[in-house]
């Protein structure tokens, strides 16, 4: 019995306390959780922040000018003096292509240069019987220019056939002071970015009616740009010089600084969207070191403000074009609608410029529930 009473003023001890303690808890989690003095429902409070409004350019890294190697002399390659990656200057040998000439082309060669000299050797005789007519008055002076004429024309295209029939055999010939080649050089300084032939391969010359087989490509690296493309909901946004910041997928963390360069005047369809070239010239690339081929994205900045009024904008639902934002009432649990004029936006965050001050709350959008019948 006395054990049976013992528990019951421990019961009725305890039970007190903990209402207290209870009630306690709900009061500092009314003060410091979710809702403010009055209420209990989330909320945001009014603070200065920064607002950029953006255009996004997808695209990629690149020279501003790479240079594709080809060669104006049919043949196998030979010889190749670089690899991908190698610093070359002007002038520096690149590719030696050695001749491959046909059966059909060597012969025909070999026989153009014999009727070249069967034709020299008998205009030779025509000269040899022109002088002693001559000496003798039985030749008239234009009839014996013509005839040294033809036979100048004789000697010239002899040499231009054994010369064609040198470089073809063996891909050199010494014309004077020049030396004749199949070795391609580098047009330019700059880096080998890709080679795109080996040693062996066959190669169609660079002409006028075809377009030759691509060896390699070159570019100067110090000079890159981001091309890409913008949409066309945002192109009329944007202006040349624009700052930009560009972000690239293989360095993250990484911000590259430039300004827009160039917009298309000419739309394209790039997967089933109607989008604008652009070029973005690369002002401040830091620390960073690029590589053509990089993929990046870059955010054009169309206005920004700093230290401004800004609230996210889901909080913000308009009413006959009037935007409206529900702040506490005088009553706990009360919500008010309060009007306030909105300035620039990135669609996250809205700048306020009347109607709330810094430090205000204003209350979430209650969820909305859905009615199934």
């Amino acid at each position: 019995m006395a054990a049976l009473l013992k528990k019951r003023i421990v019961k009725w001890f305890l039970l007190p306390i903990l209402i207290l303690g209870g009630g306690l808890f709900f009061y500092l989690y009314s003060q410091n959780g979710n809702g403010s003095e009055n209420n209990l429902e989330p909320h945001v409070i009014v603070e200065p922040g920064t607002i950029i409004e953006k255009a996004l350019a997808v695209g990629t890294i690149e020279p501003r000018h790479e240079i594709e190697i080809k060669s104006i002399f049919p043949g196998v390659i030979d010889q190749i003096f670089v690899e991908e990656g190698d610093y070359v200057k002007k002038g520096d040998p690149l590719i030696e292509v050695r001749p491959d000439p046909t059966p059909i082309e060597r012969a025909e060669a070999r026989r153009n240069l014999e009727r070249v000299v069967i034709e020299l050797d008998n205009l030779e005789r025509e000269m040899e019987r022109a002088r002693n007519l001559k000496e003798r008055n039985l030749i008239s002076a234009r009839d014996f220019e013509d005839l040294k004429k033809n036979y100048d024309d004789a000697l010239v295209r002899k040499q231009l056939t054994q010369e064609r029939l040198e470089l073809l055999e063996s891909g050199r010939i010494q014309i004077g002071d020049t030396q004749i080649e199949s070795v391609i050089r580098s047009p330019i300084d700059g880096y080998i970015l890709d080679k795109m032939v080996d040693v062996g391969d066959p190669i169609v010359p660079l002409t006028s009616y075809q377009a030759g087989t691509p060896l390699m490509a070159i570019a100067e690296m110090s000079n890159l740009l981001f091309k890409g493309t913008v949409d066309e909901i945002d192109v009329g946004k944007i202006s040349e010089g624009m700052p930009v910041e560009i972000k690239i997928g293989a360095l993250p963390g990484a911000v590259i600084k430039g300004e827009v360069s160039r917009i298309s005047l000419k739309a394209r369809t790039q997967d089933n969207a109607t989008v604008f070239p652009v070029e973005i010239m690369i002002t401040d690339l830091g620390d960073n070191i690029l590589r053509a081929g990089y993929s990046a994205n870059a955010d054009i900045i169309i206005n920004r403000r700093d230290e401004v009024l800004a609230i996210p904008e889901r909080l913000v639902h308009f009413k006959e074009d009037r935007a409206i934002v529900e702040v506490p009432g005088n009553e706990p649990g009360k919500r008010v609608e309060h009007e306030v004029k909105l300035g620039l936006s990135d669609a996250i965050t809205v700048e306020v410029l009347e109607g709330l001050a810094e430090g205000d709350t204003v209350l979430e959008p209650k969820p909305r529930t859905l009615t199934v019948r």
